[in-house]
């Protein structure tokens, strides 16, 4: 994989536990601050419905 450059969500606390995600031309790439050099690559559709389960989960909090 190509050097990315990650971005930290700003919903993220100010802690080392936040996801991080960096953009190449086709995919998204998302690690986590404790494994940097393991990178998960969903597709667009996989990474939909990670991102709708965990708005899901948080508003049932």
């Amino acid at each position: 994989m190509p050097e990315l450059i990650s971005q930290k969500s700003t919903h993220s606390a100010e802690t080392a536990n936040c996801p991080y995600l960096a953009a190449s031309t086709n995919t998204i790439h998302l690690r986590e601050n404790d494994e940097p050099e393991v990178a998960l690559s969903p597709t667009p559709p996989a990474l939909h419905e990670l991102i709708r389960t965990l708005k899901s989960a948080q508003a049932s909090d």
